[in-house]
């Protein structure tokens, strides 16, 4: 086991802090840290995509779970996995595709780890049909603050503090996935513009596609104000397929990841191209409407991966990613938020509109029924800590709430109203983690 001193952030590059930081290579060296952990505890930590502060632990240890990474069995009749907690989805997506399955939710990106997807509870597109990523494991092993390895299953208050518990229940050591049936590698996109908010919220209340997400332009004004690009898709069954392409309708072509641009350029290229007119570009050269068009699910499942640099870019600090919910019937709220933005003139270049089914299981999961708005800013912006914090009061006020997952700014006092079942979670810690072994940046700032 490698241990060395690393100042870490979350993906957004904010409030770093120091750590010590522990590679173990099995299960015994994960539980001697633990057991060995001093005053300000350990928290594990995956491949650091998260935007918060969550697998940060400043003073104490971190361990990093990626060597831990191992595809242990396979049941190809039944489409069940199981994995290491270290594990990719991008490595179960390479080792199951073949053979006619698909991981049942994909976060924002494939370089995400199983032990990581559990204790964020990821969701993705698919969320109103498939549920967050709890919903498909079947069971567990967590390492717990004494020492002892417990084998947790759905149905119990342990895998539901689990599931959306950002680590603090104790390690995930590996996990038994349930997967979804495919037939073929490909994807049957639609995709259209949407004028305004009010319209994009017509188009998406009327859809019926499994995986469906807007691009919103957080820069326009007036009645083009929440205007967006609508996304929809679902996978091609191998009918649909002509017969000399049927026999490789599963095959996964190879995935490559970009180099990383020269940084020095990046600043210069961001302080040139505002985001209003990025926002414009990216609309204006969406199609009004196309239906049908085949992608590889390599292509359509890229948010992160496309751009693996993008945290680098901004030359103001870092980005915050601000992402909140609020359930329907709330939609006035969203509205006035997306308003708010627009003449704030906050340089957004990226924000993201899901539509949420219901939620899953977990005690701080984030995902329920409503509409999840995501977006990025510039972490230097004057006044953005006061903006966001008067956004979460409105937020709270509808009964919605703020991923914890991506967050590294939330005050403590909104977080009771957002998750009814905290004092819940508060107590289940108590009563596992007496002293304290896991914390994190997170747990300390927002008292979990």
């Amino acid at each position: 086991m490698s241990v060395d001193t690393v100042s870490l952030t979350g993906w957004g590059r904010t409030a770093p802090t120091t750590a010590l930081r522990f590679r173990p290579r099995s299960h015994e060296e994960v539980a001697a840290t633990v057991l060995g952990c001093g005053p300000r505890g350990s928290i594990a930590r995956g491949l650091g995509r998260t935007h918060g502060d969550a697998a940060q632990n400043a003073g104490g240890s971190v361990l990093d779970m990626t060597a831990l990474d191992r595809v242990r069995t396979i049941d190809a009749a039944a489409g069940l996995v199981v994995c290491d907690a270290g594990t990719t989805l991008h490595r179960l997506r390479e080792v199951m595709l073949p053979l006619g399955w698909f991981p049942p939710v994909v976060p924002g990106g494939r370089y995400v780890t199983v032990g990581g997807a559990i204790g964020s509870d990821a969701h993705g597109d698919n969320h109103r049909a498939a549920g967050s990523f709890s919903r498909h494991v079947t069971e567990f092993t967590l390492l717990t603050a004494d020492g002892e390895v417990r084998t947790v299953r759905p149905g119990t208050p342990l895998f539901d503090a689990t599931a959306g518990g950002l680590g603090l229940t104790g390690v995930i050591l590996s996990a038994t996935l349930r997967f979804r049936p495919v037939s073929t590698a490909l994807m049957a996109v639609d995709t259209e513009r949407a004028a305004g908010l009010d319209d994009l919220l017509g188009r998406m209340a009327r859809g019926h596609r499994p995986y469906e997400y807007a691009r919103i332009d957080l820069t326009a004004r007036g009645r083009a104000t929440g205007r967006g690009v609508l996304v929809r898709a679902d996978h091609v069954p191998v009918q649909a397929l002509p017969g000399h392409a049927r026999h490789t309708a599963l095959a996964l072509g190879p995935a490559r990841r970009p180099a990383a641009p020269p940084l020095p350029l990046l600043p210069r290229l961001f302080g040139r191209l505002s985001a209003t007119a990025l926002n414009e570009l990216g609309y204006r050269s969406a199609p009004r409407s196309r239906a049908g068009e085949l992608q590889p699910v390599g292509a359509f499942f890229r948010a992160l991966d496309a751009r693996p640099h993008s945290n680098r870019v901004s030359p103001t600090g870092g980005r915050i990613h601000y992402a909140f919910l609020v359930g329907h019937g709330q939609e006035e709220t969203l509205r006035r938020i997306t308003g708010r933005i627009a003449r704030s003139r906050c340089p957004s270049f990226r924000a993201v509109l899901r539509r949420c089914g219901e939620g899953g299981p977990g005690w701080l999961s984030f995902p329920a029924p409503g509409w999840h708005l995501s977006l990025d800013l510039p972490a230097g912006l004057p006044g953005l800590a006061r903006f966001l914090d008067s956004l979460d009061e409105e937020v709270a006020a509808a009964g919605g709430r703020v991923s914890l997952t991506e967050d590294a700014r939330l005050r403590p006092g909104a977080l009771a109203a957002m998750y009814p079942r905290l004092p819940d979670f508060r107590a289940l810690r108590a009563e596992l983690d007496p002293n304290g072994a896991f914390r994190s940046d997170l747990s300390r700032r927002l008292s979990l």
